[in-house]
């Protein structure tokens, strides 16, 4: 559905349920109370469905369907993920995430609109991505930490998106592996060149063991003054005319490109934001976040 017709809905909605006011009202409730309305509004729309009426949402529900990857596909590239990611000098702890996180810990971090996002009735938002969970994570470790420890940190987790996205591998839920790497600015952007060579090298590691033929870095200066880091990058490939990012990451960005089956396809994501530097107030806090997609990579393995 487009802006518009999203905002016609809303306003035909608002208008029969008792206009501006009512939504309004709604609005300024505390958490507790709003939760307790919406509690006992699906309690009441939970009693009058039917069994078959519950199969039948099963059956058409983008949300609720069964991955059309096989487990044991999943579970593979899985496994080679994290066996790379254990063989490194200094891995990253791998944290069981919760499927839930708090409401506006996608939208308030980043620049996901809310809407992307599948929100419960009780204040929480269902994960979409693993980084922002893990952001939270490590300014937690971050606030307990000494000035000079680096948080390292990784996940591997179902998400879900609520955009409708067209295409191959394209799908309402899929797995992501995430690491996410959080530390204070010690001069000289070391952390900026650990922290990016680190967690490339476990991305570009891993690809060829799944299949990959060619593997390729690109790399997105977005503040002169990361240019250096970027340099220090062997083999990687700058591209200075990259439109998505701005606005989500900070510093510097890349995108990680498989030849998978005779084909370079986007596998994954990531850069440096100002998560962590927000979330501590604290504005020498730094932050490196990357993302691979896990159903892309077991489908094409």
């Amino acid at each position: 559905m487009t802006e518009n017709g999203s905002r016609a809905a809303l306003g035909r909605v608002v208008r029969r349920v008792g206009g501006e006011d009512v939504l309004d009202a709604l609005v300024a409730l505390p958490g507790s109370d709003l939760t307790t309305l919406q509690l006992d509004l699906m309690r009441r729309r939970a009693a009058a469905l039917t069994p078959a009426a519950v199969l039948e949402r099963y059956r058409r529900d983008r949300f609720t369907g069964p991955a059309p990857v096989s487990f044991r596909a999943l579970r593979r590239v899985e496994d080679v993920l994290l066996d790379v990611l254990a063989g490194r000098p200094e891995p990253a702890e791998v944290v069981t995430l919760a499927p839930l996180a708090p409401l506006g810990t996608h939208s308030v971090l980043s620049t996901v609109d809310q809407n992307k996002v599948v929100t419960t009735v009780r204040g929480t938002d269902v994960a979409a991505d693993p980084t922002n969970a893990l952001a939270l994570e490590a300014a937690v470790r971050r606030r307990a930490a000494g000035p000079g420890e680096v948080v390292r940190l990784a996940a591997i987790q179902r998400v879900v998106r609520a955009q409708l996205v067209g295409g191959p591998a394209m799908f309402a839920h899929f797995s992501l592996f995430a690491q996410v790497t959080a530390g204070r600015d010690a001069g000289g952007r070391q952390f900026e060149r650990t922290a990016l060579a680190e967690q490339l090298a476990v991305l570009t590691s891993a690809l060829p063991l799944l299949g990959a033929e060619e593997v390729q870095v690109r790399l997105t200066v977005l503040d002169p003054r990361l240019a250096p880091v970027a340099d220090a990058v062997p083999g990687a490939v700058l591209d200075p005319d990259r439109a998505s990012g701005h606005g989500y990451y900070e510093g510097l960005c890349f995108k990680v490109l498989a030849r998978l089956g005779g084909e370079l396809v986007e596998v994954g994501d990531g850069g440096f934001t100002g998560w962590t530097r927000d979330l501590l107030s604290d504005r020498k806090e730094h932050l490196l976040i990357s993302g691979l997609g896990i159903d892309r990579l077991a489908v094409s393995w």
